[in-house]
Parts: structure tokens; sequence; C-alpha cells
């Protein structure tokens, strides 16, 4: 079951911009250009820069910190293809751009801490 969550207002991202946003407990980048929205992992995981406050240029944030690039279409770091962060399907409702985070809190893999058996 596909779970989106509306993050924003379209308007509330200028063009050429992005925002970071608190979905399911991740910090995840909003990304609007010229073919529309993009999400990935907000967090740079060389040293947890705010990708949101990097500059993006042809599909790719650098990161502000040391200059780490990463696809904002699917999180692949432009260095290293083996290494990325991850990226989350944006759709626009009406007004709202909402983003598909996985809900990490019990994962369907991992049993409830209070599971008796």
């Amino acid at each position: 079951m596909d779970n989106f969550i509306t993050v924003a207002s379209v308007g509330d991202i200028p063009q050429g911009s992005a925002k970071a946003f608190r979905v399911n407990e991740r910090m995840i980048a909003v990304f609007n250009t010229d073919d529309g929205y993009h999400a990935i992992d907000d967090t740079c995981p060389h040293m947890g820069a705010s990708l949101a406050a990097g500059h993006v240029e042809d599909q790719v944030v650098t990161c502000p910190w040391h200059a780490w690039r990463f696809s904002i279409c699917d999180g692949t770091w432009c260095d290293n293809s083996t290494i990325n962060v991850d990226s989350f399907e944006v759709r626009v409702i009406d007004d709202t751009i909402q983003v598909c985070v996985p809900n990490t809190e019990n994962p369907p893999d991992s049993e409830p801490e209070n599971d008796p058996r």
C-alpha cells in the first residue's frame, strides 16, 4: 500500500530550489526542477549535511559541506554508483505535493518488541 504524505503546497518550494521535511521520522529533501518534483534523503551520508541546502544543477545536488554530488532523480552518488541515498516517489494532487516514504517504525520483516513469543 502506498503511503503518500502531504509535505507542502504547490508554490511553497520555488522552482530551482529545495526544502527539507520530516516524514515518517526521516528528513526528506524535496526539489522543484524544470521537469517536476524529486525527493531523496536529506542527509548526506558523508558528514550529515542537509542536501536541501545544496546547489542543484543538471539534476544533481552538491552537498554544501564537502561537495559530494547526488542525483536528485534516484539518489545515486555521482562519483561512486555503489553508494546512494534513498529516493522517493513524488506526486502532485490538486495543489499539494505528496511524497511516498515507507514507515520504518515496524518494518514488515521484524517482530514487535513486545511480542511474547
